[in-house]
């Protein structure tokens, strides 16, 4: 059986690791873990013997009002049935073999968080460590229930749950599982009734929330295999559920570890010897980097090496001549201000209000030599502008407005569109111009201030409210503007003066955004931080999609089991 053989390699992930242990209580239930057994035990009492046993302790139950007599429920017919049973085996409904036992309505002005009383438990507390809630008045021993007995929730997921805290008190939307015989193995039933209650889930009896009925758990349909059989149903699930869950455990450490040294690695990378460190990853890249969180990590790291200028040392080692003089960034500052004050005279932009000075306080790192210090405001054209939004048409028209999710990604997004039913003049600042940078101003804390470049098209778009437009003078490169914005320094900088919440949309203002502090450097080295970034950016890509192909292969070889169990057909997943 392919589970069986691939069984490690479908728990390397936790998500896997789940499924395998649906997986392996829906063969359970079904004698597929248990076939050769039955083959080395062929001549074990059958179901039906302990059956009519049970029959007899429940009207015995009945005869001595230990349990209510009920009224007969109907024979199980052929529809109810999903699928053949072994030899040996019948069909029973849970009401044969137990009676699920509702809790208590108990009164809230008894209830405490002081530990005074008994435990009481609460649908929302079934499955937490630690009950919250306490009962202090009286009760019956109805709905006391202690360590051993099944519960399920009668609201919400339906699940079932094992209870083993001690004495406590049931309350209402609660239910405890009695089982009439202490011959049975309660497991096997308790397998096969969560995946029944899980089918019965999305059932409304009368209210307007998922609830589940005690007639619904009832009439539930089970398989009912032999005692010994039982017993070694339970022996095989248990022994499995414990390989699954160390794998998963030695997984999830695993994955930590990776983690804590890939964390290790890109920060001895971001403060010592670059070149050194880079080559020692460069080595480990397919053992270190088969996780999306350490590529993220990565790309985070290769943002932050090239603003702090580390990704260029050899470029400026080998061009010393490029950084000093006339090439000195601060050289470039000036031609800059120089172009500014030209457009102002010529009225093509308007004059702005000085931006202050950089304080030693607001430097974060130290810049390389030919690098210097400044502000946002001073390498764009003019000052940001927000955008438009008015509401949208269902219809084409001849006016296409971006949606905020086109630079959510940090990447233009074309299909993230609507259309405007009015006219917007050609010489209107809300037409894009190809290479203009959209920054979002408002997003939620994760997002506000991400932004994109927008290459295309010149007056294809105009853009919305929650964004500003900006674009570079002459001689600052887009892509390494963009680098810049989107590194983590500058992202954080977005975060710390957002005004508001994370649950209210935070925003941040054109004052905001012209004081970004850039580090910057001359044309030529921004062209080659360019270069180096978006190499390794390609291989980020290239590693993502090994690891995208890796889990591909895995959900493919989890289904090729799935069939292989379900409608007996073997295929090769490759």
């Amino acid at each position: 059986m392919q589970l069986l053989k691939h069984f490690k390699e479908l728990t390397v992930r936790p998500k896997s690791a789940q499924e395998l242990k649906g997986l392996i209580l829906q063969l359970a239930i079904q004698g597929k873990l248990t076939s050769n057994w039955r083959k080395e035990n062929p001549d074990i009492e059958p179901a039906s013997e302990l059956l009519k046993r049970i029959h007899e302790e429940k009207k015995q139950l009945v005869k001595d009002n230990k349990i209510r007599k009920e009224k007969a429920l109907p024979k199980i017919t052929k529809n109810e049935i999903s699928l053949e049973l072994p030899k040996g085996w019948l069909w029973c409904r849970f009401d044969e073999i137990g009676v699920p036992q509702p809790g208590f309505s108990f009164k809230s002005k008894e209830f405490n968080n002081e530990g005074i009383g008994l435990p009481l438990i609460r649908i929302r507390d079934l499955h937490k460590k630690n009950i919250e809630t306490y009962y202090s008045g009286e009760y019956r021993d109805d709905f006391l229930i202690r360590n051993g007995e099944y519960l399920v929730g009668m609201d919400g997921n339906f699940n079932i749950a094992k209870w083993n805290k001690g004495e406590a008190l049931l309350n209402q939307r609660v239910c405890r599982l009695y089982f009439i015989s202490s011959d049975l193995i309660k497991e096997v039933f308790v397998y096969a009734l969560q995946f029944k209650l899980w089918a019965l889930q999305g059932t409304k009896s009368y209210t307007t929330v998922d609830h589940l009925s005690g007639k619904q758990i009832k009439n539930s349909v089970l398989p009912f295999p032999p005692l010994e059989e039982q017993k070694e149903i339970v022996r095989v699930v248990e022994t499995l559920f414990n390989e699954v869950e160390q794998l998963e455990q030695l997984t999830v450490e695993l994955i930590s570890l990776k983690e804590d040294f890939v964390s290790s690695a890109l920060n001895q990378l971001t403060t010592n010897n670059t070149q050194q460190e880079w080559g020692f990853l460069q080595d480990h890249f397919k053992s270190f980097f088969n996780e999306t969180t350490n590529i993220k990590k990565l790309r985070e790291t290769v943002l932050q090496l090239a603003v702090q200028g580390k990704l260029t040392r050899l470029w400026r080692e080998s061009h010393p001549e490029l950084v000093s003089g006339s090439h000195h960034a601060s050289e470039l500052l000036k031609r800059i201000q120089k172009e500014k004050a030209q457009l102002v005279k010529e009225k093509k932009i308007k004059k702005e209000k000085a931006l202050p000075p950089i304080t030693k306080e607001e430097i974060p790192y130290e810049l390389p030599e030919g690098w210097v210090w400044c502000r946002l405001g001073d390498i764009i054209k003019e000052k940001p502008r927000n955008g438009y939004s008015p509401r949208g048409v269902e219809f084409e028209t001849q006016t296409k407005s971006l949606k905020l999710g086109a630079t959510t990604k940090g990447v233009f997004d074309p299909s993230q569109v609507k259309y405007l039913n009015e006219v917007v003049p050609r010489e209107s600042h809300l037409w894009l111009q190809n290479n203009d940078i959209l920054i979002q101003r408002s997003n939620s804390l994760d997002y506000v201030g991400i932004s994109a470049i927008y290459k295309g098209e010149d007056y294809e778009y105009v853009y919305p409210d929650l964004m500003m437009k900006i674009q570079g003078c002459t001689n600052i490169d887009t892509d390494y503007l963009h680098t810049i914005l989107i590194s983590g320094f500058v992202r954080q900088y977005f975060r710390d003066n957002a005004s508001g919440t994370s649950s209210n949309m935070p925003k941040i203002n054109q004052s905001i955004v012209l004081n970004t502090m850039i580090p910057l450097c001359n044309e030529s080295e921004q062209k080659a931080m360019v270069k180096k970034v978006y190499a390794l950016m390609g291989l980020c890509d290239r590693l993502e999609q090994e690891v995208k192909v890796s889990q591909e292969y895995c959900e493919r070889l989890m289904q090729s089991c799935l069939r292989e169990v379900f409608e007996g057909k073997k295929e090769v997943c490759v």
